[in-house]
């Protein structure tokens, strides 16, 4: 799952990063207003964490232009604005959640999970199917109950799929939600990526629809 962070406070922005891809999200970083807005307009990221208080152009005012354009990428607001009707101005403005600073880095990690579930349609963290366990909420990937230890583009790869349950992808939507901004996408490694989730998790979980993409079946 692909994340864009708007912050301007680098040594926040860095942990952040950190943490979001320790769980398997792929994060690309704007440290001001106008190239959030460019990124958030062009890219498909499945969410978006937003500062308020960015630099050239304020967060606010991007989220608007988003929402006006018809973007309905998930939006969670990180502001030192912590007034009442600052959390009513940025929900108005199109956000999905509101965190004010400081605040605990699990708890943003948390919410982004809860964000990303509710978009996908998904309300159980747990993905299990065919004596197959993925937790969303931290990469763990079982069969059987023995571990299985993944790379982070394959977690990437599986997180995508799972999140998406029952609907098929294509190699380029795959690409453009597991590779960041500046990034090299080569679709055809995709294959390569299916394949070692299929060596690792067994061959019935991913399905191929040949010249279409993949797919996994709900659970």
């Amino acid at each position: 799952m692909r994340v864009l962070l708007a912050e301007d406070e680098r040594v926040l922005c860095d942990q952040i990063k950190k943490v979001l891809s320790a769980e398997g999200r792929i994060v690309d970083v704007a440290h001001d207003g106008q190239e959030a807005c460019f990124l958030g307009s062009t890219e498909p990221y499945d969410m978006i964490i937003l500062d308020i208080g960015l630099p050239m152009r304020d967060g606010t005012s991007v989220l608007k232009e988003w929402r006006s354009n018809g973007i309905a990428t998930p939006v969670l607001i990180l502001t030192a604005r912590d007034g009442w009707s600052d959390r009513v101005d940025g929900l108005d403005a199109g956000a999905d959640d509101y965190m004010t600073k400081p605040f605990h880095l699990p708890e943003l990690a948390a919410r982004v999970r809860a964000t990303l579930r509710r978009s996908s349609g998904r309300t159980n963290p747990l993905f299990e199917k065919d004596g197959i366990a993925f937790d969303t909420r931290s990469g763990r990937t079982t069969v059987c109950g023995v571990p299985v230890d993944l790379t982070a583009q394959e977690m990437a790869v599986l997180s995508y799929l799972v999140h998406n349950a029952g609907r098929l992808i294509s190699r380029t939507e795959l690409s453009e939600h597991i590779y960041e901004y500046d990034s090299d996408r080569d679709s055809n490694t995709i294959a390569v990526f299916i394949n070692r989730l299929r060596n690792k998790l067994g061959a019935d979980l991913i399905q191929t629809v040949r010249g279409r993409g993949y797919m996994i079946e709900p659970a």
